[in-house]
Protein backbone atom coordinates (compact mmCIF):
# COMPACT_ATOMS: atom_id res chain seq x y z
CA UNK A 1 0.00 0.00 0.00
CA UNK A 2 1.35 3.43 -0.74
CA UNK A 3 0.31 6.49 1.05
CA UNK A 4 -0.98 8.76 -1.79
CA UNK A 5 -1.08 12.01 -0.25
CA UNK A 6 3.26 11.77 -0.22
CA UNK A 7 2.79 11.51 -4.23
CA UNK A 8 3.68 14.74 -5.62
CA UNK A 9 1.60 13.68 -8.46
CA UNK A 10 -1.57 13.41 -6.25
CA UNK A 11 -0.71 16.72 -4.49
CA UNK A 12 -0.32 18.58 -7.87
CA UNK A 13 -3.60 17.03 -8.83
CA UNK A 14 -5.44 18.63 -5.78
CA UNK A 15 -3.97 22.07 -6.70
CA UNK A 16 -4.93 21.69 -10.45
CA UNK A 17 -8.64 20.63 -8.89
CA UNK A 18 -9.01 24.09 -7.15
CA UNK A 19 -7.77 25.78 -9.71
CA UNK A 20 -10.37 24.52 -12.29
CA UNK A 21 -13.09 24.72 -9.59
CA UNK A 22 -11.74 28.35 -10.09
CA UNK A 23 -11.89 28.59 -13.60
CA UNK A 24 -15.24 27.26 -13.79
CA UNK A 25 -16.49 30.37 -11.62
CA UNK A 26 -16.77 32.80 -14.63
CA UNK A 27 -18.69 30.04 -16.63
CA UNK A 28 -21.83 31.05 -17.63
CA UNK A 29 -25.61 30.21 -15.71
CA UNK A 30 -26.43 28.02 -18.10
CA UNK A 31 -23.63 25.96 -18.06
CA UNK A 32 -23.55 24.70 -14.39
CA UNK A 33 -25.28 21.40 -15.39
CA UNK A 34 -23.98 21.12 -18.23
CA UNK A 35 -20.01 21.44 -19.26
CA UNK A 36 -18.77 23.23 -15.61
CA UNK A 37 -20.49 19.76 -14.10
CA UNK A 38 -18.73 17.68 -16.55
CA UNK A 39 -15.56 19.34 -16.28
CA UNK A 40 -15.71 19.35 -12.03
CA UNK A 41 -15.93 15.21 -12.14
CA UNK A 42 -13.45 14.94 -14.74
CA UNK A 43 -10.80 17.23 -12.60
CA UNK A 44 -11.19 15.31 -9.27
CA UNK A 45 -11.55 12.09 -10.76
CA UNK A 46 -7.60 12.59 -11.49
CA UNK A 47 -6.59 12.43 -7.85
CA UNK A 48 -9.53 10.59 -6.64
CA UNK A 49 -8.28 7.57 -8.91
CA UNK A 50 -4.77 8.44 -8.05
CA UNK A 51 -5.71 7.87 -4.40
CA UNK A 52 -7.98 4.90 -5.00
CA UNK A 53 -5.53 3.12 -6.93
CA UNK A 54 -2.48 3.23 -4.32
CA UNK A 55 -5.16 1.81 -2.07
CA UNK A 56 -5.49 -1.29 -4.12
CA UNK A 57 -3.86 -4.94 -3.27
CA UNK A 58 -1.66 -4.95 -6.67
CA UNK A 59 0.10 -2.78 -8.47
CA UNK A 60 -1.47 -3.88 -11.69
CA UNK A 61 -4.68 -2.80 -9.94
CA UNK A 62 -3.00 0.86 -9.34
CA UNK A 63 -1.57 0.91 -12.69
CA UNK A 64 -5.21 0.49 -13.98
CA UNK A 65 -6.44 3.30 -12.15
CA UNK A 66 -3.44 5.22 -13.16
CA UNK A 67 -4.62 4.73 -16.41
CA UNK A 68 -8.12 6.27 -15.57
CA UNK A 69 -6.59 9.51 -14.21
CA UNK A 70 -4.58 9.68 -17.44
CA UNK A 71 -7.80 9.53 -19.27
CA UNK A 72 -9.70 11.89 -16.95
CA UNK A 73 -7.19 14.31 -17.81
CA UNK A 74 -6.96 14.01 -21.22
CA UNK A 75 -11.64 14.44 -20.71
CA UNK A 76 -10.43 17.75 -19.05
CA UNK A 77 -8.06 19.15 -21.26
CA UNK A 78 -10.88 18.38 -24.55
CA UNK A 79 -13.30 20.25 -21.80
CA UNK A 80 -11.24 23.31 -21.77
CA UNK A 81 -10.87 23.51 -25.39
CA UNK A 82 -14.46 23.44 -25.62
CA UNK A 83 -14.77 26.19 -22.97
CA UNK A 84 -11.95 28.30 -24.89
CA UNK A 85 -13.47 27.76 -27.95
CA UNK A 86 -17.01 28.92 -26.30
CA UNK A 87 -15.42 31.89 -25.17
CA UNK A 88 -15.25 30.87 -21.35
CA UNK A 89 -11.91 31.50 -20.86
CA UNK A 90 -9.56 33.59 -22.59
CA UNK A 91 -6.29 31.65 -22.08
CA UNK A 92 -6.33 27.93 -21.06
CA UNK A 93 -2.22 27.89 -21.45
CA UNK A 94 -1.58 27.70 -18.23
CA UNK A 95 -3.89 24.67 -17.69
CA UNK A 96 -2.39 23.11 -20.43
CA UNK A 97 0.90 22.53 -18.96
CA UNK A 98 -0.12 21.80 -15.23
CA UNK A 99 -2.47 18.76 -17.68
CA UNK A 100 0.98 17.80 -19.65
CA UNK A 101 3.18 18.08 -16.26
CA UNK A 102 0.21 15.55 -14.49
CA UNK A 103 0.37 13.37 -17.44
CA UNK A 104 4.49 13.26 -16.97
CA UNK A 105 4.26 12.51 -13.72
CA UNK A 106 1.55 9.62 -14.11
CA UNK A 107 3.20 8.25 -16.85
CA UNK A 108 7.01 8.08 -14.80
CA UNK A 109 4.67 6.71 -12.13
CA UNK A 110 3.13 3.71 -14.15
CA UNK A 111 6.78 2.88 -15.11
CA UNK A 112 8.37 2.82 -12.47
CA UNK A 113 5.65 0.66 -10.91
CA UNK A 114 6.42 -1.50 -13.83
CA UNK A 115 9.81 -1.31 -12.91
CA UNK A 116 9.58 -2.30 -9.46
CA UNK A 117 7.02 -5.27 -10.56
CA UNK A 118 9.40 -7.17 -12.24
Amino acid sequence: MHDYKDLKVWQDSIDFVVSVYELTKAFPSEEIYALTSQIKRAVVSIPSNIAEGANRNTDKEFIQFLYIALGSASEVETQLIIANRLGYLENIETESDQITSIRKMINALIKSIRRRSN
